[in-house]
């Protein structure tokens, strides 16, 4: 597959070529909103950053070949340019369906007249502290629908990304999360979990499928009582599991938010509000836990198959998030305090993970975020991207709005003919 695991070669589309600063200083500058910890960071790139992205047949994108120095990097230009497109190959790099939750078939670059998208790929290089890795991400066959992904260019799980970078990510798509239905809380909220604990993806998968497995013996049979046991075991197991990583990660951004007090966002109080997550949050053990399961699985088969769902387990369960100043639920916050609740903990995730010794840096992708905060807010951002010595994207319309980030940051005007490196300070 052209470019998958590679870059492709140079054409009309290339970005011009920025070269990376791997003598230059980003130490990071104390700063109001910065701690201690947060500033230990004193290194020519940041410990893990994405220094090559490569795309083919990807989206608006023929060809294109983007060259980072390991900084953070803005993203300007107009409405419809393609910024929120390199996002989204950027997210494909993980595990999932990225930011956008596209299927696969439909990402690849369709031509008026052409009934499905083309073969996609997105290739990039990414260094852990100095050490390049190639990582490649597409389809080889117009139509598949399963990526393929190569690391080093040897075809590799998906779930293999995650151990050389894990990203967080924050789009205008995620402004209604407190309006919308439980489903998108605890699929948001399980991104967090999955970027500290990668195996909760897999526990997650383990469960829906047992669970489909589950009700289609109880509503279209045979309702074989060892088989529905078998299959009420497996749910128990993996169940039990998620919500243990639920409730740990809850706790874990819990601390991190209670400990930002000087931050110009507000802070906020989390809670889980499924009957899972809340005895493991109490201290039942998994095994306890994975054993109630079962037996409220088996004593709901009748209740199940009657509802047509399954009316217990960990996917019944919500993230509700209060205004802790001011008392209130987020939803009846207004859109501005909305999105800042929201900022605030992504913020506290990338801080948690960029202290984790035995896991890569978070990388932050934040799709037309700057336009939604005040001057002193965005400062702020940029502030604490810079302290914690992360790589982040930040898309937007007006160069002004990045002002506060030049210096520290890469600046790339993307625009129909591709993409244009702004500075090299």
């Amino acid at each position: 597959m052209t470019g998958l695991g590679a870059p492709p070669p140079p054409s009309r589309i290339a970005a011009r070529r920025a070269t990376p600063q791997r003598g230059g200083n980003l130490r990071a500058r104390p700063t109001p909103f910065a701690t201690a910890a947060e500033t230990r960071y004193d290194r020519a790139v940041t410990r893990t950053a994405l220094t090559r992205v490569s795309l083919t047949d990807f989206r608006s994108y023929e060809r294109a070949d983007l060259p980072l120095d390991g900084r953070a990097v803005y993203l300007v230009g107009p409405n419809g340019a393609g910024k929120t497109n390199l996002l989204e190959a950027i997210s494909l790099l993980t595990p999932g369906r990225g930011l956008r939750g596209a299927a696969i078939a439909e990402i690849g670059r369709r031509l008026p007249g052409e009934a499905a998208g083309r073969a996609w790929a997105v290739a990039a290089v990414v260094e852990q502290d100095g050490e390049p890795t190639r990582l490649g991400a597409g389809i080889e066959t117009a139509g598949a629908a399963r990526r393929a992904v190569r690391l080093e260019g040897e075809a590799v799980p998906p779930g293999r990304l995650a151990d050389h970078q894990r990203q967080v990510w924050l789009t205008p798509a995620q402004d209604r999360l407190f309006l919308e239905g439980a489903g998108d809380r605890r699929r948001f909220f399980d991104r967090l979990v999955f970027a500290a604990e990668p195996d909760h993806a897999a526990h997650a998968t383990a469960y829906e499928k047992a669970q489909r497995e589950r009700m289609r013996l109880l509503v279209d049979g045979p309702a074989d009582a060892a088989w529905l046991s078998a299959l009420e075991a497996r749910l128990a197991k993996a169940g039990a599991l998620m919500a243990d990583a639920r409730a740990r990660t809850l706790a874990a951004l819990q601390a991190e938010i209670d400990g930002r007090g000087d931050r110009p966002f507000p802070p906020a109080r989390l809670a889980l509000t499924g009957e899972w997550e809340r005895l493991a949050a109490e201290g039942l053990d998994i095994a306890a836990i994975e054993a109630r399961l079962a037996r409220a699985l088996a004593a709901g088969r009748d209740r199940d198959a009657a509802a047509g769902r399954a009316l217990t387990g960990p996917h019944r369960g919500d993230l509700a998030v209060t205004h802790a100043e001011k008392d209130r639920p987020a939803a009846e916050c207004s859109t501005g305090e909305q999105k800042a609740l929201i900022l605030n903990l992504v913020l506290a995730q990338s801080a948690r993970l960029s202290r984790a010794e035995s896991a890569p840096n978070p990388i932050l992708l934040l799709d037309e975020v700057a336009a939604h905060l005040d001057r002193r807010r965005r400062a702020a951002l940029f502030d604490e991207i810079t302290a914690l010595g992360l790589q982040a994207f930040l898309t937007g319309t007006d160069e002004h709005l990045f002002e506060d980030l030049k210096g520290r940051a890469q600046g790339v005007r993307v625009d129909s003919s591709g993409f244009a490196i702004l500075d090299q300070e």
